[in-house]
């Protein structure tokens, strides 16, 4: 069993007595709703608390109820309303006895960094916590603060590189590889390059060795050895060839172009249209930013055979799609994220999955609504009015995501309301559904919190520096195959409910 030290436990102790005190003398009420069956009792107004982006007295005494699912689910929404006040909270329960408690605590801590000051001293006590759950929370807290510019995060970077070398788990050693990338400016960034690409060279893992190999793509291309590209070019594993075929491209070395003509004829479509890319750049063209075509010489899967699975009937007058609220969200799955593995996935049990039929082919999500219960909510209401059947994928871009959902077929429509963001800690791997935001004006634009609608995307292949901002809730259960066929010609066809799995 992973536990903190006693000291830890008994300040712990006394925050909650604290705040249980507050909860009596206020006269706090946790479960307001009428539960439905097998609801995770006072999950609903959590949700609602979270959304309205309320600090408020019941979020606190939630935290400090002693029903570690309640605590962590509080942790959570304590996060997401991005106040302030929630920090000392927060910083309490990361020394909560219980792992899940924790690693939602530091994780909602983490949230607070791109408004608030945190403290690297919180972070790094939980970088060495004996739970792998908490580490990965503390590893993203990490990379938020460094990435939100808050002194004293350069103090993380040693541990962060210590994990990355020793940490026994591997999705521990592939988050602080992803982390990492945060350190790129300044003068511990060739550092930082030269540990990367020797732990890439020993590493056997393949998950770790992805993530390694995408930090070096996305953070230090320039800084990356020729025998390092070499042997990535050559790499057994796509998502390896993937990141450094686009690795060179980023490098600008026109004299870089034949070692990626090789890759032109690789086994997988995803390395070869890389490669294809990469080559067009180095040779001053322009990335692709709306495929219409396949790209020649680009090998697509084989069509995906029809999902003969019956769909889920259709509830009548449902009326116009509407915002979705706290009754709205399906709240059956207790939230408790005790191993690293959970962190970054789905708990056990059923979950909502969907058939989206397209012109070439269907494909099955399945979605996570522990983690993004009115996002999860606001799809399958959309689905159920039909909204999405006809709409064409109106932004393909290649090795990173295909889109749709909007009316109006122009990436500028929506429904007329938005939802709240849901951010977890789920990466943005291959093939996860996650909304589409807005963006600001300027000459660097960056995602509006809140911001999301109708419009939701699936990544083609890691897409990592999104994590911290766009709510993944789900991920492809079959038909993966079908986006290496679509262009920005298909159309979503029909799109359904399908039984729970």
């Amino acid at each position: 069993m992973e536990v903190v030290g006693r000291r830890a436990a008994h300040v712990y102790g006394r925050a909650l007595t604290v705040l249980a005190g507050v909860a009596a003398a206020t006269g706090v009420v946790l479960c307001p709703f009428p539960a439905a069956p097998a609801e995770q009792l006072g999950y609903r107004r959590l949700v609602e608390l979270e959304s309205a982006r309320s600090f408020s007295v019941e979020l606190t005494a939630a935290l400090a109820s002693g029903d570690a699912r309640l605590a962590g689910r509080a942790a959570l929404a304590l996060g997401r309303t991005e106040d302030a006040r929630a920090a000392g909270p927060l910083e309490n329960a990361t020394e909560a006895p219980d792992v899940s408690t924790r690693a939602l605590a530091m994780y909602g801590y983490g949230l607070l960094a791109a408004e608030y000051p945190t403290q690297s001293e919180v972070i790094a006590n939980r970088l060495r916590d004996s739970a792998a759950a908490v580490r990965v929370a503390a590893i993203d807290a990490a990379w938020r603060m460094k990435a939100a510019g808050r002194p004293g995060a350069d103090a993380l970077r040693a541990p962060l590189l210590a994990m990355l070398e020793r940490d026994r788990d591997p999705l521990v050693r592939a988050r602080a590889a992803t982390a990492l990338s945060g350190w790129r400016d300044g003068p511990g960034g060739d550092g930082v390059a030269g540990r990367v690409q020797h732990a890439l060279s020993r590493e056997q893992n393949l998950t770790v060795r992805w993530h390694l190999a995408w930090t070096l793509r996305r953070a230090y291309a320039k800084r990356t050895a020729a025998a390092t590209i070499r042997a990535g070019l050559a790499d057994p594993d796509e998502l390896v060839r993937i990141q450094f075929a686009d690795l060179v491209g980023r490098r600008k070395d026109p004299s870089a172009i034949p070692e990626l003509r090789p890759l032109l004829r690789d086994p997988s479509w995803r390395v070869r249209e890389q490669a294809g890319e990469a080559i067009r750049i180095l040779g001053g063209g322009k990335p692709t930013e709306h495929l219409t075509a396949i790209p020649s010489g680009v090998v697509t899967p084989p069509p995906v055979p029809p999902d003969v699975e019956p769909a889920l009937p259709v509830r009548g007058a449902l009326g116009k799609p509407r915002r979705p609220i706290a009754r709205d969200a399906r709240l059956d799955l207790a939230l408790e994220p005790s191993t690293a593995a959970l962190m970054d996935g789905p708990m056990p049990g059923p979950h909502p999955r969907v058939r989206i039929g397209t012109t070439q082919g269907p494909i099955v999500v399945r979605l996570y609504p522990e983690w993004a219960p009115l996002t999860v909510a606001n799809f399958l209401g959309l689905v159920e009015r039909r909204y999405y059947d006809g709409l064409r994928w109106f932004r393909i871009v290649p090795d990173f995501v295909v889109q749709t959902g909007d009316p109006t077929n122009t990436g500028d429509g929506d429904a007329g309301y938005t939802i709240p963001a849901e951010e977890d800690p789920l990466e943005q791997r291959a093939g996860v559904i996650s909304m589409g935001l807005n963006y600001t004006n300027g000459a660097h634009p960056k995602p509006i919190r809140d911001s999301a609608g109708t419009q939701f995307y699936i990544t083609i292949s890691p897409q990592l520096h999104l994590d911290r901002d766009f709510t993944v809730f789900g991920a492809i259960e079959s038909g993966f195959p079908v986006l290496g066929r679509l262009t920005e010609r298909d159309r979503m066809t029909r799109v359904v409910r399908l039984r729970d799995d």
